[in-house]
């Protein structure tokens, strides 16, 4: 296997998966993004809105991934709907464990608070409704859109603009 082809994934959650799926949709070296709801284990086993991230290593790093992650949701903030909005980082392997958690160490240092992102087992995946997937760019001038996903994505190109997709974000220049 080549590893340049190599893809690799990550599930993730911490806000509204419309906006989680968005952010990662306009990133290159992203392959896939599944929107729906993740389950870990004991008092994490209730499912929480979030994202699998399918992804090409040598494009976009996973180190990129979760710093975005971490910069597009409230990752340092406690609040009333943590449960629906569980703050995330789900692995697949311990190994990936082990990476995220190193990860996030060196991340902490460029935060002010106290990084309150949990790094939890993969369990399980509910996939949402077709007819609420790709929500953002099926019609970016929704409302919704415009007030919450919009000033995410722009945080997307002004912060990470080595790695957006110019072309799905063309649109927020107008």
């Amino acid at each position: 296997m080549n590893p340049a082809n190599e893809i690799n994934k990550i599930a993730l959650g911490g806000s509204c998966h419309w906006c989680t799926e968005a952010i990662f949709q306009s990133l290159i070296g992203v392959a896939d993004v599944a929107q729906g709801w993740v389950q870990s284990i004991n008092e994490n086993d209730s499912f929480s809105e979030a994202v699998i991230v399918k992804f090409s290593p040598s494009v976009i790093p996973l180190k990129v991934l979760i710093e975005i992650h971490l910069r597009t949701h409230k990752s340092t903030v406690h609040h009333s709907m943590r449960t629906k909005y569980r703050s995330a980082i789900y692995y697949y392997t311990e190994t990936q464990r082990d990476t995220i958690v190193d990860i996030l160490k060196e991340l902490q240092k460029s935060f002010n608070q106290k990084i309150i992102t949990q790094v939890l087992p993969f369990v399980a995946f509910k996939a949402s409704r077709e007819e609420i997937t790709n929500y953002y760019y099926s019609n970016p001038q929704k409302p919704f859109c415009r007030q919450f996903i919009h000033p995410k994505l722009q945080l997307l190109v002004k912060e990470f603009s080595s790695f957006t997709s110019k072309e799905k974000l063309q649109h927020l220049h107008a």
